[in-house]
């Protein structure tokens, strides 16, 4: 009886042995497949046609230097009157593409704030304009939220265009300052820039 129980012990671990084997062999066969998946994925990057990584190259390009919006960038990559390319190439380019558009509609905002000398609502409403920059509004939002200004400053220095360049009255200056089809500063922003206006 000892004797069979010996054997049966060490059959058991003949079998454990080739259990063990058998996971090696398995777990063999999964990293040699893990090889193999990683040594195709270049592969699939050289199937990207010229086109497509033209479109995302000149997307990352508007984007880090001009500050455009998604759609802004979308509708210049496949323009007649812009760079033509194809739809399917255009919509690669935006699907890879990734970039905080909300800093870059605040840094267009602040663009222009220093060199156009606009009103709050006045650059709000050119960051979501679908003739303008095709933000979002929460897009936009953000950047009106974040965008460090001088208003009033703003508003005086647009006064002084109207001045120098439409030899406006001072009554009329503030009139286009606060109007809605205008300016749309604040009256507060207007009083100021009238007040320190060169008489």
């Amino acid at each position: 009886m000892v004797i069979i129980i010996i054997a049966a012990a060490v059959g058991g671990g003949e079998d454990e042995k080739q259990t063990v084997s058998n996971n090696n062999d398995a777990t063999t066969s999964k990293v040699s497949d893990n090889q193999s998946v990683e040594k195709e994925k270049p592969k699939k990057e050289d199937d990207v046609p010229s086109e497509y990584k033209n479109a995302l190259k000149k997307a990352e390009s508007y984007a880090k230097t001009m500050y455009m919006s998604k759609s802004a960038i979308y509708e210049q990559l496949t323009s007649e009157h812009g760079e033509k390319f194809s739809t399917e190439a255009a919509e690669y380019a935006m699907s890879e593409l990734e970039f905080d558009w909300k800093e870059s509609a605040l840094k267009k905002a602040k663009s222009y704030s220093d060199t156009m000398y606009m009103s709050k609502q006045g650059i709000y409403e050119q960051l979501i304009s679908k003739q303008g920059e095709k933000f979002t509004e929460d897009e936009a939002k953000y950047a009106i939220d974040n965008l460090k200004a001088d208003f009033k400053k703003n508003a005086l220095e647009k006064a002084k265009s109207y001045q120098e360049t439409m030899s406006m009255s001072p009554d009329a200056i503030r009139d286009q300052l606060t109007s809605e089809h205008g300016e749309q500063f604040t009256q507060e922003e207007a009083d100021y820039a009238i007040e320190n206006l060169d008489k």
